[in-house]
């Protein structure tokens, strides 16, 4: 990335330049290419989203049983079911799971276990957002600036959020990848506006995954309606407005018949959902699972996106300033750069909104961000390009000009490496410390070991269980007893005969509640455990409902245990980021471990 200054009508402030065409009544857009073709930016995503599709930990059971358990119900006949699945509450979609069903049934045409469909599943999300990455990359590097678009990039395949969220079986990352394809939408002006098909992607996005993730559009309804009125044409804004609700209601009415084939009864899923979360009284919502302070979502994306977040929220003043002394350093009419400003704060905005929204709602989770993920990385990219704009001006008579290029090169080079550093050795440092849930189960698969009807019983580390899909088949996950006193899911009820497809979907599960409230029916004794799932860490005893069972060697015997992280020893720089297990490194700094071991009971 040379530092050198931008033309007069580029510098400063990227204005998408279709929409300046399109105010000054010009035929042409000059879009200009990517720094990379689109289609290898697709294969640059899909190869960093693989690696995360296949080392990932699961940082989130919603996923687990609200997302890949009811898909093995579907395509293999049992799995655990939580409240939200009741027909009496009816907050989850089929829809969203036989959309992910499908490629699952797919991928076990290709191998036997139950584990490569995990994968597979896994995999068809690394490929979907690697689209909707490149996608906003390409309209990013054409309608901003290919510098804006390559530092996207750079952002996106190295921040540990990012990461996660490419791959997770999640509504949230489901609206993450609608949200870019809408902003991409939104920046390809070619020929006319396009708000019909914006507003259309981020209704898929709130109707079938989140439909909070509605309010993301915001910003470019009201950039619309700006520019539709400069430039007097508010009648055919409100044709593609209305074009895009009646593509939005279709959606809805696709989504309504296929719930409605499950529960057996007319559901609305995205009006449920804000019925539960906005106005279920007291007693009830999503806070009784916990609250967080107002400043959670800061120390999280922080974790997640380093200095590439504040870069993110110094956008907004970034430009302001900009705009305020760019009559020194940019040429243009006053209302051009007007323009720019007012453009870039549209563009930059929906992550303003989003932290503003779910920052003042007490309960907080780290994939409520997701979303947002996207315009992290844009804000952050038209930060540091306004940045590299400013320091690339050499005229002699201001500060910046006085600096030698060659250093200022060397300042911007560093700064992105240690960025990418910091991301590299978060990822690493999560993987190596919680991955041995998706490991310890495989020692199941060998033959011999288990077999049909035997259980795996689940105390602790319950929160932790990857899926049925890595146990073998006709083998069900079971809970014992622990610590935890909230509502443990259930399972699909597995009747066939007599109740037509899927059964388990519409018919009342017992001892279901939405106030999180414990049900002794959804534990059994140990007695009744074939194999059985714990952690096991040196300073730390067993009590009466959670016994050292990994040290019980009269009852269990190890089948595979593997390294996991014990956060109660390890420092906090050593949890944030990966250090090396070696002796010459400082001991209050190393990484400390306990060990995540399949048990077998002894004959």
């Amino acid at each position: 990335m040379p530092l050198k200054a931008s033309p007069p009508e580029t510098g400063g402030a990227p204005i998408p330049l279709a929409s300046k065409n399109r105010i000054q009544g010009s035929q042409q857009s000059p879009f200009k290419e990517p720094l990379v073709a689109t289609i290898v930016a697709f294969y640059i995503f899909s190869a960093f989203n693989l690696i995360a599709a296949l080392y990932a930990p699961i940082q989130d059971c919603d996923e687990t049983y609200n997302y890949f358990e009811p898909t093995h119900y579907l395509n293999h006949g049992y799995g655990r079911q939580t409240w939200e699945y009741s027909p009496t509450y009816g907050l989850r979609s089929w829809l969203y799971i036989c959309l992910h069903a499908m490629p699952g049934k797919l991928g076990s045409f290709f191998s036997s276990t139950k584990s490569f469909e995990f994968y597979f599943i896994r995999s068809m999300l690394a490929f979907a957002c690697a689209f909707s990455q490149s996608r906003l990359f390409s309209s990013v590097s054409k309608a901003l600036s290919p510098r804006i678009g390559a530092i996207f990039m750079i952002i996106m395949i190295s921040s540990p959020g990012v990461f996660h969220a490419s791959v997770a079986y999640l509504p949230s990352s489901f609206a993450m990848y609608t949200a870019m394809l809408g902003t991409a939408n939104s920046l390809d002006w070619r020929g006319s506006s396009k708000i019909h098909v914006t507003l259309m992607y981020f209704g898929i996005g709130g109707i079938i995954g989140w439909p909070f993730a509605t309010a993301l559009v915001t910003p470019f309804i009201v950039e619309e309606w700006v520019l539709a009125s400069i430039t007097h044409e508010r009648i055919e804004f409100l044709r593609r407005v209305i074009d895009g609700t009646v593509r939005c209601t279709v959606i809805l009415l696709l989504q309504m018949a296929v719930e409605t084939f499950f529960y057996h009864k007319m559901m609305v899923i995205p009006f449920n959902l804000l019925l539960y979360n906005v106005f279920s009284g007291p007693g009830r919502g999503p806070e009784i699972f916990g609250t967080e302070p107002w400043d959670f979502y800061l120390r999280n994306m922080l974790l997640n996106f380093h200095a590439w977040f504040i870069l993110a929220l110094a956008a907004g003043p970034i430009l302001v300033l900009q705009y305020i002394s760019g009559v020194q350093y940019i040429s243009g009419a006053q209302n051009d750069r007007l323009l720019k400003l007012m453009r870039c704060t549209f563009l930059v905005s929906p992550l303003y909104i989003w932290l503003f929204i779910f920052s003042f709602q007490p309960h907080k989770e780290e994939r409520f961000m997701f979303p947002a993920y996207g315009f992290v990385g844009l804000n952050a990219a038209i930060s540091l390009h306004t940045i590299i704009v400013y320091l690339g001006h050499t005229n002699p008579n201001t500060m910046m000009g006085k600096i030698s290029p060659k250093v200022k090169l060397a300042v911007v080079s560093l700064s992105v490496l240690l960025a990418v550093d910091a991301g590299v050795l978060r990822i690493a440092g999560v993987v190596s410390a919680y991955r041995a849930p998706l490991q310890v189960y495989s020692a199941l698969q060998k033959m011999g070991i288990a077999k049909s009807s035997d259980t795996v019983c689940l105390g602790k580390e319950w929160h932790r269980f990857p899926s049925s899909y890595h146990l073998p088949n006709d083998v069900h996950a079971k809970f014992i007893r622990s610590s935890f006193n909230g509502l443990l899911p259930g399972e699909f009820n597995e009747a066939k005969v007599g109740f037509g497809f899927f059964g388990g979907a519409w018919l009342e599960p017992p001892g279901m509640n939405d106030m999180n409230q414990f049900d002794i029916g959804k534990i059994i004794e140990t007695s009744h455990c074939t194999f059985l799932v714990d952690t096991e860490y040196p300073n730390q005893n067993g009590t009466d409902l959670e016994p050292a069972y990994v040290r019980d060697m009269s009852k269990w015997e190890r089948m595979q245990c593997f390294d996991f992280l014990d956060t109660s020893r390890t420092s906090t720089m050593a949890r944030i980021f990966w250090v090396p297990d070696v002796k010459w490194w400082p001991e209050k700094y190393r990484r400390h471990w306990g060990e995540y071991c399949l048990l077998k009971r002894k004959a």
